[in-house]
């Protein structure tokens, strides 16, 4: 176990240099000068402002985008390395400061959201194996693949539009935080983290059933159903227990994909997050922000990953890693 261990966080570098270039190159190669944006005044780069080469040559030199793009990676990895992320070229401010106060708003999106999937999920998936080919197998199935098959983004944008015309209800413009006030903070939060664990609760209804099923066929199942043991103790103290193994590790795999998507998400429900961070970024070509937003998101997922193999060791003894 401890070498394997270790193998895995020597695999973070290589992991994280491959991301770094990528997100790194692909920025200097889309078009869009991050000095002609700030000058010009406009998110596209429009010609609002007037200004000469001499401000655009020293708003470079300012901004380090007039360096070789070699030297440009080398100063943003040393940062880095010392966990200096630098300076936001549109805000102006430290992008460490922004990302501390942006996180914990994605965090708690994505575990709200992991959070209602799992509370619906696991009964649905339950109920759908005990019936199954039945009318409620058959319903939590179309539900399920309609999960999978609706964007997220299109299915908030519909949750939107109903709540606005059907109820009155709008997303509100001043964020509150989980510790200022908890109720306002998940009336808030509640239906973009619904909009947004949807297709994550549809993949772990469907895991749950699969599971189920497998369990069912097994041998103890059926020793414990002729000892006399009531359904329900087969069904939940048996039959869910372990066939919650795969349930647990894909939960823990798709919340790294929720934290990823939750950008459409908070751009829609105005939630003020990494995602929208990471959009206004993007729009205003604000280099060191979105090369740090995406650095942490590759992180936490190859924490993530990592924790889960444990995890899933520690669940099923059988598995040992040499």
């Amino acid at each position: 176990m401890q070498a394997y261990v270790a193998k895995r966080t020597l695999l973070f570098i290589p992991t994280l240099l491959l991301v770094t270039i990528v997100i790194f190159v692909l920025l200097r190669i889309v078009p869009g000068d991050p000095a002609v944006m700030l000058l010009a005044g406009g998110e596209a780069g429009g010609e609002e402002n007037e200004y000469s080469q001499e401000q655009l040559a020293e708003l470079r030199a300012k901004l380090g985008t007039d360096k070789p793009i070699v030297i440009q990676y080398a100063i943003w990895v040393g940062n880095m390395a010392r966990l200096d992320f630098g300076t936001s070229f549109f805000y102006e401010t430290p992008v460490a400061a922004d990302l501390k106060q942006k996180f914990p708003v994605t965090l708690e999106l994505a575990i709200l959201a992991t959070i209602l999937a799992i509370i619906v999920a696991v009964p649905m998936g339950v109920v759908s194996a005990i019936r199954q080919d039945t009318i409620a197998d058959y319903a939590t199935r179309v539900i399920t693949i309609a999960g999978v098959a609706i964007p997220n983004f299109w299915l908030a944008i519909l949750m939107i539009f109903f709540l606005v015309l059907i109820f009155g209800w709008m997303p509100p413009i001043v964020y509150v935080s989980l510790w200022e006030d908890p109720t306002s903070n998940l009336k808030q939060l509640f239906f973009p983290a619904l909009a947004l664990g949807f297709s994550n609760m549809a993949f772990i209804a469907r895991i749950t059933r699969s599971a189920m099923l497998e369990v069912f066929r097994e041998d103890y199942i059926r020793t414990a159903r002729s000892k006399g043991l009531r359904e329900a103790v087969v069904v939940f103290r048996h039959a869910l227990k372990n066939a919650m193994l795969p349930v647990v590790t894909i939960s823990g795999y798709e919340f790294g994909r929720l934290m990823a998507g939750t950008i459409i998400i908070e751009v829609i429900f105005m939630v003020p997050g990494m995602g929208r961070l990471l959009v206004t970024s993007i729009f205003h070509r604000d280099f060191p922000m979105i090369q740090a937003v995406i650095v942490l998101i590759t992180v936490l997922v190859l924490v993530l990953n990592l924790v889960l193999d444990l995890f899933y060791a520690w669940l099923n003894p059988r598995i040992r890693y040499t």
